[in-house]
């Protein structure tokens, strides 16, 4: 898949996220900024329901995020029948807080994708000053059933 076509992908999950009745959305504001090849770049600003009941990004939502990032990111690869498949280990390491109207990027790449696993990674940053506050590892199975 080419890069643009693996964007427009992306376009077309961010219209699904602000329509969906399904959890995915949580995920409405999220706004596709670049991505193709494995890739998805994204923005968020931090609305109250994002929050936790400190005032900081919930983490919960870093973890909704760490995984269905990846997984965009994963479905632009041009890999012949892929798959989203099914979440095998998720890990989140917190690194730093963000609160109300803090405007987050995600970048979430795709280091490997065998025909079983896909290995994913992804970083959740501070907009303003590049701070890093979420990094997150994800490895999915793809395989057949």
């Amino acid at each position: 898949m080419s890069a643009k076509k693996g964007f427009e992908l992306l376009k077309n999950i961010s219209v699904y996220l602000k329509n969906t009745e399904t959890y995915d959305r949580v995920l409405s504001s999220l706004k596709f900024i670049d991505g193709g090849d494995g890739k998805a770049t994204a923005e968020l600003t931090l609305k109250p329901e994002h929050l936790n009941k400190m005032g900081g990004l919930h983490g919960g939502l870093s973890s909704t995020i760490v995984d269905s990032v990846t997984t965009f990111a994963l479905m632009t690869k041009d890999i012949e029948n892929i798959r989203s498949g099914v979440s095998v280990d998720l890990h989140l390491t917190f690194l730093k807080g963000a609160k109300e109207n803090d405007e987050i990027l995600i970048q979430a790449n795709t280091i490997r994708c065998g025909r079983t696993l896909a290995f994913l990674e992804c970083e959740i940053r501070n907009k303003k000053d590049n701070s890093l506050l979420v990094k997150g590892a994800h490895t999915k199975f793809v395989g057949q059933n």
